[in-house]
């Protein structure tokens, strides 16, 4: 348990970064499974669309901090490559 002013306050600071950064990665989480339920559809415009409006979140996750450019680079990957596969 936090002791000290200084303590105290970085604690509350983290259950309020907790819950920006876990309402941010259940968006980015929403916006992959519309790509993903666009994909099984078998439609290509509306999973390019989809794939579209995803791409600025999973990018703003990265600014924010809240996942690893990498690990957004490697997803936009597999989901343009599964897009283009069903054309």
């Amino acid at each position: 348990m936090a002791n000290s002013p200084q303590a105290k306050k970085r604690a509350r600071q983290n259950e309020r970064r907790y819950a920006v950064n876990k309402a941010r990665r259940s968006r980015i989480r929403t916006f992959l499974r519309k790509v993903e339920e666009a994909i099984e559809t078998g439609d290509q415009s509306v999973a390019s669309a989809a794939l579209r409006e995803a791409q600025p979140e999973l990018m703003r996750g990265v600014t924010k901090g809240v996942l690893h450019k990498n690990t957004v680079a490697r997803k936009m990957s597999r989901l343009s490559a599964r897009v283009n596969a069903i054309g």
